[in-house]
């Protein structure tokens, strides 16, 4: 019989299980049911460049992770985590380490001062790794100044006519005069800046980042118009400063505007999350031989198909032929619609109805189970 070839590709399962801890759990139940020899299994944790991407990433390219005290996004002192890839040239990063909305008590957030200098200061963390290329998720942000703030810690001047520099916060940005990237710190000039970004929203307007994710940040309408402004003047200033068009890129206003500001001052490459995971782990390069694979994480349903880890993962291994199953916490409302992008079958792992706790306590043992019992069905082809 010829060498059964898995490879489990999951998801973080938030609040419950990393990518690597899913992939084991998966690994185990499968052998129970399938049986334990003639089975070759490649682990490659996945991300999509949200919450659980720095570990994900980390963990599928044997890395390590680090720590460093940077500005939250109120002007605390928070510890960050990042990480180092396991040959030293790649630094995983995650802004919402820095300037997430979770480091702002939901009564405390303000996007008129919220300030991304926090993210500055970690990349020049990772900097001092003396890395090549740079992986930056831009998910879950409290802040919406443009990515000035990560300007400023970075070496860029944000200039009054007065010649001193803007207050750090969305707000002070009507009064940014003159921008000055020429301090920008020189490292950056020989390293590859990736962000994983996975909204097309322009930087201002009706669709831009103060109208769409203001209010979850704290915006009342009357701060999402004075935002707005702010930012309109901002990316002008940035344009004139890089010399490059910005304000209507799309992705320029992921991460409250976060997107122009890496596009303008460091160069950086706007990419779908779930693609940098794939490129980064040399995920079709592994899969073009295997015979299933095994992806997931915590809810499928019918947004899954904009460009979630489980849609990325089938589409990839559907370019070699390959059988793919899914594995999820919950099945949700229009869960039916990864069947035409690629998965040929979804299971979830609650065995029945259950306390919300109970489930993500029990994660690791329920997903084994289920898995186990997608290996006694695909070992049913070997009789």
């Amino acid at each position: 019989m010829n060498m059964l070839k898995v490879v489990i590709a999951p998801d973080s399962f938030k609040e419950c299980i990393t990518a690597k801890e899913a992939a084991v759990a998966i690994k185990e139940g499968f052998k129970r049911g399938y049986g334990s020899g003639g089975i070759q299994f490649d682990h490659i944790p996945m991300a999509d460049g949200g919450e659980g991407t720095t570990q994900s990433l980390v963990d599928a390219l044997e890395g390590t992770i680090y720590t460093a005290t940077v500005t939250g996004p109120g002007g605390r002192e928070v510890t960050a985590e990042y990480g180092i890839s396991g040959d030293g040239g790649t630094a995983i990063l995650e802004m919402a380490e820095a300037s997430g909305i979770s480091l702002v008590a939901i009564g405390e957030r303000n996007p008129l001062t919220a300030t991304t200098y926090g993210t500055g200061e970690l990349i020049k963390a990772a900097l001092d790794h003396g890395v090549d290329k740079i992986i930056l998720g831009i998910g879950g942000s409290a802040t919406n100044d443009g990515g000035a703030g990560m300007i400023q810690a970075l070496g860029g001047a944000l200039l009054k006519v007065d010649a001193t520099e803007v207050e750090r916060g969305g707000q002070a940005l009507v009064e940014l005069d003159r921008m000055d990237l020429s301090g920008m710190d020189r490292r950056l000039e020989d390293v590859d800046v990736v962000v994983a970004c996975d909204v097309n929203n322009p930087l201002t307007g009706p669709e831009g980042a103060s109208a769409i994710y203001g209010p979850q940040k704290g915006a009342t309408p009357e701060m999402v118009v004075e935002l707005d402004g702010a930012l309109a003047h901002f990316g002008n200033k940035l344009e004139e400063a890089s010399g490059k068009t910005i304000v209507n890129v799309p992705g320029a206003g992921a991460a409250g505007g976060l997107g122009a500001g890496l596009l303008g001052s460091v160069g950086a490459r706007l990419e779908k999350g779930v693609d940098i995971a794939l490129k980064e782990t040399r995920f079709r390069e592994r899969v073009e031989d295997a015979d299933l694979v095994i992806t997931g994480e915590g809810k499928i349903d019918g947004q899954t198909i904009y460009g979630k880890t489980p849609i990325g993962v089938a589409k990839a291994a559907k370019e070699s032929g390959t059988s793919v199953i899914a594995l999820c916490g919950i099945c949700g409302d229009g869960y039916e619609k990864v069947y035409e992008h690629g998965i040929d079958a979804v299971f979830s792992l609650v065995p029945g109805p259950m306390d919300v706790n109970d489930a993500i306590a029990n994660g690791k043992t329920y997903l084994a189970d289920v898995a186990r019992n997608v290996g006694l069905v695909y070992g049913m082809g070997k009789i």
